[in-house]
């Protein structure tokens, strides 16, 4: 299994399509293309189709999720959900067609807490910066 099918989420909820690179437990690089057939694009907005900014949050926790779950010293935690937001900008949209590439890194973990900062880019434009909380039970 890999590691992006070791992520919770069903396939239709999942935001990253390709993991580039990885440094287990610490940082990772992802990709996802925004297909523009997913579903709540129909209503956000008719006619010019937009990522949802907290898509963009979620789809930093998932990669992050991905690179904490990798940790070789720590070990997967059951359980890992996203707990908490702080810091998140969003500084642009995404639309169909666009490949986003998202970046994370491990900033620092507190029992069964992890705290992953994170940003998306696509076409060398930043579109979303974030600090997000894991919890899960080690």
């Amino acid at each position: 299994m890999s590691e992006l099918e070791a992520l919770p989420h069903g396939p239709e909820f999942r935001f990253v399509d390709e993991l580039v690179e990885i440094d287990p437990g610490r940082s990772a690089h992802g990709r996802y293309r925004v297909r523009g057939d997913e579903a709540f694009l129909a209503g956000h907005f008719p006619g010019q189709p937009l990522m949802p900014g907290v898509i963009l949050v979620e789809a930093i926790a998932q990669l992050g999720g991905v690179a904490a779950q990798s940790d070789p010293e720590h070990g997967a935690m059951d359980g890992l959900l996203l707990t908490g937001i702080r810091g998140a900008k969003i500084l642009g949209a995404a639309e169909p067609g666009q490949t986003l590439e998202i970046r994370v890194e491990v900033e620092g973990r507190l029992g069964g807490m992890i705290q992953i900062s994170g940003e998306i880019e696509s076409a060398g434009r930043k579109l979303a910066s974030a600090k997000v909380m894991l919890s899960g039970q080690a």
